[in-house]
């Protein structure tokens, strides 16, 4: 009863193929691959939801939506994945994929908080009115954090989206075979 609710309040291609922003993709909306509720094709939302929700800060549901189109996997459901970064989550996402990222290219890590609020203090004095100060700056903080940061999102996208496909398809597997148990063991008992 709950699934057929939520069926309900999904978008239909009709829906979304009236959408203005949507117009460039309007003749891949109609597929039915992009809407079925299979093993394959909801294993499949899950992981390229996992994958641009965590690997990409912005634009993660258009970017997920197109990779659907294109890996043929459900669209709402692949939508509906990006979600797990959101605010909440976001902080603890991008602090283990730093962290994975550091011992992954083995770079130096970060100084500790104190050291950052000195240097900061000092680079303000130095560079106060100084207008284009920031640019290398930000071009060294690229440089120190940024390389470990991308490839632990890289590293923890990817690993998301293989846990999450498989652990769908095998989710979905043990449904299936509980109800194969469940209608034999009725069939047996009627006489």
């Amino acid at each position: 009863m709950q699934f057929q609710r939520f069926m309900r309040r999904l978008p239909t291609a009709e829906s979304l193929r009236d959408k203005p922003f949507l117009k460039p993709f309007a003749p891949y909306l109609h597929h039915h691959f992009l809407w079925q509720f299979n093993r394959r094709s909801v294993a499949g939302g899950v992981a390229t939801g996992l994958f641009f929700g965590i690997l990409v800060p912005f634009a993660q549901i258009f970017l997920a939506a197109i990779a659907a189109i294109f890996l043929r996997v459900n669209l709402p459901v692949a939508a509906l994945c990006t979600l797990v970064s959101n605010p909440l989550t976001f902080p603890p996402i991008y602090y283990l994929a730093y962290r994975l990222g550091d011992v992954l290219t083995g770079s130096e890590p970060i100084p500790s908080e104190t050291a950052i609020d000195a240097e900061v203090e000092h680079a303000m004095a130095v560079q106060q009115g100084e207008v284009d100060g920031w640019i290398p700056q930000l071009a060294e903080w690229l440089h120190s954090v940024g390389f470990p940061l991308m490839t632990g999102l890289a590293v923890l996208a990817a690993s998301a989206a293989i846990v999450g496909y498989v652990g769908v398809s095998a989710l979905w597997h043990l449904h299936v075979r509980l109800s194969w148990m469940r209608r034999r063991q009725r069939g047996v008992r009627q006489p």
